[in-house]
């Protein structure tokens, strides 16, 4: 009966660890997420404002869908929303 109560604590303890690591995981997922979508909505504003000044009519606004754009992609879903506007600009 010790051989199986043993048997029992190990596999909880495991399965405590596994789920602490994937708590972890998700958590750092959904904070680089949420840092990426953040700093983008900055750089859009301020790309924004910096073409305005410059007489460029190229905009990207923001909203919910290229706020996920931004915050799924980085660097690349912003490239990827000015490349959209200045192909509906040509």
């Amino acid at each position: 009966m010790q051989q199986t109560e043993a048997f029992g604590v190990i596999l909880a303890l495991l399965g405590a660890v596994l789920l602490i690591a994937a708590v972890k995981r998700k958590s750092q997922v959904l904070l680089n997420f949420l840092v990426r979508t953040v700093l983008g909505a900055i750089c859009v504003i301020f790309t924004n404002d910096y073409l305005a000044a410059q007489g460029i009519a190229l905009a990207v606004g923001l909203n919910p869908v290229s706020l996920l754009t931004l915050g799924t992609l980085g660097v690349g879903g912003f490239a990827l929303l000015y490349g959209i506007v200045a192909c509906k600009f040509l």
